[in-house]
């Protein structure tokens, strides 16, 4: 067993990460119990992608056996507003913090792949990378190298950087030294879990993402429910009640790095604007952004039912002008925000 290479260690600083922690594999414990609740409950809701997965996702191992160490890096995406100050501007969107800036998909993997490339020369051992793009389940393995704990909605808490991290991993052949670092907890606390508009939590450190805003804006493909439509509130793309009311968020600082401030353009944009996007605004606005990545119908479809929910009849037009839309979805959810605004298909607006 080997400690980190110096070297390693100085550039991960310079590279922009905030903390990192190792986990000896053959000390972590399998997740396959907890995942096989999970999707038996059927609490992924049409993330099929998951169950097929279950497999290789319950133990980095059973993706490469030749992984013996983890290196778990955080890098922090705090914001520097209060992201629940804009839900109370109901002719404006709310975006999710980590969607305004840069895609942290693109940012933090070639920084990855650079500290890797330094591990693998020092210890002459193989590597591999990832960011939220393999069945590796990040969150219990940041836990288990130091870096935090699973809170009571799911997410992985700092003491240093509240709820705002990003995460990556470097998978090593090499068995290096574990961390062991002091971790906090939730105690009695349940703001995470009240806060919730749509009760996602059936109980504490379990979610039911069919109800979680997050997925229903950017993984579920269909009309939502409609029980659930009003609950969205103003939020297109995302969700970060639980996230942002956590307590340990007074300790949490903004992010240095400038690719990840929010675009002026994103923090509070006009729904009638989005609204009006076509094909190759959506494009123009979004490049570069995870958002591009739902496609312009889907993002319609978010933006009408917070339309909907705006009592705002001045952006009736914005509806009624989607009315005719190619797509069923987008039709349906254009006169749902019509009828939510008590203005008829008919009417001129």
């Amino acid at each position: 067993m080997q400690p980190l290479p110096k070297a390693f260690t100085a550039r991960l600083t310079k590279l922009g990460f905030d903390t990192y922690g190792v986990v000896d594999l053959a000390d972590y414990d399998s997740r396959e119990a907890g995942l096989r609740a999970y999707l038996e409950a059927g609490h992924h809701g049409s993330m099929s992608w998951m169950a097929e997965t279950a497999a290789r996702r319950v133990h980095p191992q059973n993706m490469w056996k030749a992984a013996r160490s983890a290196i778990v890096l955080g890098l922090n995406y705090g914001p520097e507003c209060n992201p629940l100050e804009n839900l109370q501007h109901k002719d404006k969107a709310t975006i999710s913090v980590y969607a305004r800036g840069a895609d942290y998909h693109q940012l933090i993997k070639g920084r990855l792949k650079e500290a890797a490339t330094l591990l693998a020369r020092d210890t002459g051992a193989d590597v591999k990378v990832f960011v939220d793009t393999a069945p590796l389940m990040e969150k219990p393995l940041a836990a288990a190298a130091g870096l935090g704990w699973q809170g009571k909605h799911t997410n992985l808490l700092s003491r240093d950087f509240g709820s705002w991290l990003f995460l990556g991993v470097i998978l090593s052949a090499a068995r290096l030294e574990p961390t062991r670092r002091e971790a906090g907890g939730c105690g009695s606390c349940r703001a995470c879990l009240d806060i919730c508009p749509t009760n996602a939590f059936p109980e504490p450190y379990r979610i039911d993402a069919r109800l979680c805003i997050s997925y229903l804006t950017i993984e579920h493909k269909g009309p939502v429910e409609l029980s659930l439509r009003p609950k969205l509130g103003n939020r297109i793309y995302g969700c970060d009640d639980c996230l942002a009311v956590c307590p340990w968020n007074k300790f949490a600082k903004a992010s240095r790095e400038i690719k990840l401030k929010a675009r002026p353009e994103l923090e509070r944009p006009d729904l009638a604007a989005l609204a009006a996007l076509d094909e190759a605004g959506f494009r123009a606005l979004f490049a570069g952004s995870p958002i591009k990545r739902i496609g312009r119908a889907r993002f319609l479809r978010n933006v009408l039912y917070a339309i909907g929910n705006s009592e705002e009849i001045t952006l009736a037009a914005a509806a009624r002008a989607h009315l005719s839309s190619p797509d069923a979805v987008v039709r349906d959810a254009a006169a749902w925000a019509l009828e939510r605004l008590g203005s008829s298909p008919a009417q001129q607006g």
